[in-house]
């Protein structure tokens, strides 16, 4: 496992998975192995951010390691991150 995965293995991942219809949003603790929110089958993904956000934040996770799943950082992937950075998320 890479040295920067380890010192993130406290904090809480966002991952995003994006099918030619849907955006999926899932936040994951991997120290403990258990999906803590989710967001599936969301038409956009400004509405993705949001909704994994409101979860979040409900959970007080304000922390979290953004995984974007070898996606580059712009389009909808961008829209998805700012959108759940100005619902609250920090990372």
């Amino acid at each position: 496992m890479p040295e920067r995965e380890q010192n993130n293995m406290n904090k809480v991942r966002l991952v995003v998975f994006r099918s030619n219809k849907y955006f999926y949003a899932q936040a994951v603790d991997d120290s403990k192995g258990e999906t803590l929110a989710s967001a599936d089958k969301v038409k956009s993904a400004e509405e993705a951010g949001k909704i994994i956000a409101e979860k979040l934040l409900k959970q007080k996770v304000t922390n979290v390691v953004f995984d974007r799943n070898s996606y580059r950082f712009h389009g909808n992937i961008k829209k998805l991150a700012e959108a759940a950075r100005s619902a609250g998320l920090k990372f």
